[in-house]
């Protein structure tokens, strides 16, 4: 048995290598997505765990801005004995323009102008919340030395040994940058702030350059189960510091996690799809085998060979493409790890290699191999019906389906004495036929779309795939364009603009932050090139909520015309208030409905208006309409330019004129504020667009490649018949361009449309701030460019293997 195995084996590949070799490499593809997808998977879980470990970050923090009663965060500790540790971190924050960087011995300098994140200067924390260095240790400078963080490495190119100026050229802090610092807190680009490390007696100098204090409050648990409790709790507590944003330990590994996971993903979804496409192949490849070789199959059963043999013997030939395709595709997702996984292991740590590093992608290849083997055992069904009679006379796999009985008309005395009085039918070589009214082209036409109805379950193999291949490509770039438009900062919560300025960190010889923003104001209103300047504040109020008063963040300002969009809704005015998705789902209430606000000149009820979404802050914001106020710690300026106009221009004059703000381009913010998920989908969309056209044409050939061998009797036939190669090629060339269009343009609709819905659910379950996601596309590519590749491809495949019907024999067809 086992060398009557090897033997066909042998002898099938030699006889079908082209689509054996095909068929392979779609298999291999597959088994490396999957493969590869399970493994950077598991490596970010092991590199984020392990750092999480080794940094220790707080369970719940508290971001503070401003004054605040120490006794009362002290009286809070020892009134919750479920904190095992907490602790006050002190940060001097500063602008990036106020930070500049030179290269000793060389002309290389720069500044960290292009960075819109917080950056935070601070001492090594004693007990958690370490920031550690290339050894997972926790970095120490030494006076003078700083560790940067590890993410403006690559940003700005900062090497050891380079000197940051922090402050003013001539009176501000030098420090030599030491090495580079892992923040398990702060480590994604969607974190709205970094940290430096530096020595205390740095520190203190730092601290005398900034104004208000910034803190982070931070604390550990016994139970982490209890974190959503003590969250409750610090927020109920008038008495408390929340100037600030409030992160919990999930927030912060979903926000580490979300970019680089977002690779793992779109390559199990690209390995999924590919799979699909490779089990329809497998499955048409099968069937036409078996009806090529049914003759052979009805005489392994008439020697008495039995059947488990003969669909061992089937199910051997693909059962082993799949396992050679499996350890292929597995090799080279092994041996492509470290170049896959090298962000990780740089922004966060070196994940320990445990059982699940190699049981995670056994378990994908093991699934590729049982589908495979499922779908070969599924299509074997048709050899158990074949009876040897019917396999060596007629040549079918199914018994052949005999006529029914013409019953016979009974005799009527009248049916003897009359004749019928409906006239008689044509004869069949009377009858026209349906393509006498062709001509040409059209006849080639209708000839392949005659063979299309007729042949429709082996041709819808091709839409069926290219409908597949277009969901592949068109998704992840709808999703890239969407994230990348500017368009999107609609779901951060902000207007759509040409420029955005912040001001927070304000020099206190400048003045206060109320005298930042009103001179920039004016300098905005008195700027020819600048259009529609709308001023907000953010400040913190509370509202009841289940347990007491609950600090909620609030952005004040005219947003009668603000440009927000709503899920429902409008945007508030007078005496109204739109809240987040996140809140309004917290609180329970939706438009029209009231709640009751808490700030400093007493309490208010306000209508909800509206509810946004908002991918800052952990997603719960809200919008009140009114005039900021003075004594906000935070504003923001957003503003268009004249038609003409140069954003980039007017934000870099801008921002030069005012020390105390950072003005920039709108796009370039969202850029910055998304670039891990931005670039990571980037390479999604390069790595799907080329495995989806390669495999769309590796099928379309194989699939040609299969028809012509089986319809070489057909084809013999229109060649006697008077048909010349160039209209039997142009035939083929008709059906495919009709399928592959078909499949092409249905899985570019649904992409749009269903594709949009299925994306949307996954990032709402990932708990960013979105509940509903429309995507912002790039028309020109996705609805043009990627459908001509596809179809291109499809059409170039096709063109391939007809071309081995030129100078063919046509003779031969009809043996």
């Amino acid at each position: 048995m086992k060398s009557l195995l090897l033997r066909y084996l042998g002898n099938d590949l030699r006889r079908n290598r082209g689509v054996t070799i095909v068929l392979l490499i779609v298999l291999v593809v597959s088994a490396f997505l999957m493969a590869s997808g399970a493994l950077v998977m598991e490596r970010l879980g092991g590199s984020v765990g392990r750092l999480s470990a080794a940094a220790r970050p707080p369970h719940f923090l508290q971001m503070h801005q401003g004054e605040y009663d120490r006794r009362a965060l002290d009286d809070f500790a020892a009134a919750h004995p479920e904190i095992a540790d907490w602790q006050i971190e002190q940060m001097a924050g500063f602008d990036g323009q106020q930070i500049t960087w030179t290269r000793p011995g060389t002309e290389s300098r720069g500044d960290l102008s292009e960075s819109l994140i917080d950056n935070l200067f601070v001492k090594q924390s004693a007990g958690f919340d370490l920031l550690l260095d290339r050894a997972d240790a926790p970095a120490q400078p030494a006076a003078g030395e700083v560790y940067a963080p590890v993410g403006y490495e690559r940003l700005f190119d900062l090497r050891t040994g380079d000197v940051l100026t922090v402050g003013a050229a001539d009176t501000g802090v030098r420090l030599r940058v030491a090495g580079f610092v892992r923040d398990a807190q702060m480590a994604s680009s969607l974190s709205s702030a970094t940290r430096f490390v530096v020595a205390p007696q740095d520190f203190a100098r730092l601290q005398q350059s900034t104004s208000a204090p910034e803190v982070i409050i931070a604390y550990r648990l016994h139970d982490t189960a209890q974190i959503d409790g003590l969250q409750r709790a610090y927020e109920s507590d008038s008495a408390l510091p929340k100037n600030g944003q409030a992160v919990t330990e999930v927030m912060i590994r979903l926000v580490n996690m979300l970019s680089d996971g977002l690779v793992a993903v779109a390559f199990v979804f690209a390995g999924l799809l590919l799979i699909i496409i490779a089990l329809l192949n497998v499955r048409f490849v099968m069937r036409g085998t078996i009806e090529d070789e049914i003759h052979e199959i009805g005489a392994l059963k008439a020697i008495g060979i039995p059947q488990r043999t003969i669909t061992l013997l089937y199910l051997a030939r693909y059962g082993a493409m799949a396992l050679l395709a499996c350890l292929i595709g597995g090799g080279l997702a092994v041996a492509s790890l470290g170049a896959l996984t090298s962000g990780i292991r740089a922004n966060f740590a070196e994940a320990p290699v445990t059982w699940l590093t190699v049981l995670a992608p056994i378990l994908a290849l093991a699934a590729l191999l049982a589908l495979v083997l499922g779908i070969s055992a599924r299509a074997m069904r048709a050899v158990r019906r074949v009876g040897v009679v019917e396999a060596l006379v007629q040549g079918r796999t199914t018994p052949a389906r005999h006529a029914r009985p013409v019953r016979r008309a009974k005799s009527t005395k009248r049916a003897r004495t009359s004749a019928p009085s409906v006239p008689a039918r044509k004869s069949a070589a009377s009858r026209k036929s349906h393509l006498a009214p062709s001509r040409g082209g059209r006849l080639n036409l209708r000839l392949a779309l005659l063979d299309l109805r007729a042949e429709r379950r082996r041709w819808g193999l091709v839409p069926a795939v290219f409908f597949l291949a277009a969901l592949l490509i068109t998704l992840p770039m709808n999703l890239l364009s969407t994230f990348e438009s500017p368009r999107f900062v609609t779901y951060m919560g902000a207007p759509q603009s040409d420029l955005r300025a912040d001001i927070q960190f304000v020099d206190p010889a400048a003045g206060t932050g109320a005298e930042a923003m009103a001179k920039l104001r004016g300098q905005l209103d008195r700027d020819s090139r600048v259009t529609d300047v709308k001023a907000f504040a953010t400040v913190l109020a509370e509202t009841p909520g289940e347990e007491g008063w609950e600090a909620l963040r609030v952005g004040i300002g005219d947003y009668s015309d603000a440009g927000l969009v709503y899920l429902s809704g409008s945007g508030p005015r007078d005496g109204q208030i739109a809240l987040s998705a996140f809140n309004a789902e917290k609180y329970g209430v939706g438009p029209g409905d009231s709640i009751e606000l808490r700030q400093a000149g007493g309490t208010t009820r306000a209508q909800v208006s509206g509810v946004y979404q908002d991918v800052t802050s952990g997603g719960f914001t809200a919008k009140l309409q009114g005039e900021p106020p003075a004594e906000a710690e935070r504003w923001t300026l957003f503003a268009d330019v004249a038609p003409g106009a140069d954003p980039a221009g007017v934000s870099a004059d801008l921002d030069a004129a005012n020390p105390a703000a950072t003005v920039i381009p709108m796009r370039e913010y969202v850029r910055q504020t998304l670039s891990y998920v931005t670039d990571t989908l980037r390479t999604a969309v390069i790595i799907t667009l080329v495995f989806g056209i390669g495999s769309a044409a590796l099928i379309s050939t194989l699939f040609l490649r299969l028809c012509i061998g089986r319809d070489r009797q057909k084809m013999g036939v229109l060649s006697v018949l008077g048909f010349s190669t160039n209209e039997i090629i142009g035939q083929l060339h008709l059906k495919m361009l009709i399928t592959v269009a078909a499949g092409t343009v249905l899985g570019t609709l649904v992409a749009a449309t269903l594709g949009e819905r299925l994306v949307g659910a996954l990032i709402s379950l990932a708990g960013l701030g979105l509940t509903q996601l429309t995507f912002i596309p790039q028309p020109w590519i996705v609805y043009a460019l990627f459908p001509v590749l596809l179809i291109g491809a499809g059409m170039g495949g096709a063109a391939l293997v007809a071309h081995s019907l030129r100078g063919a024999d046509r003779s031969g067809w009809l043996r």
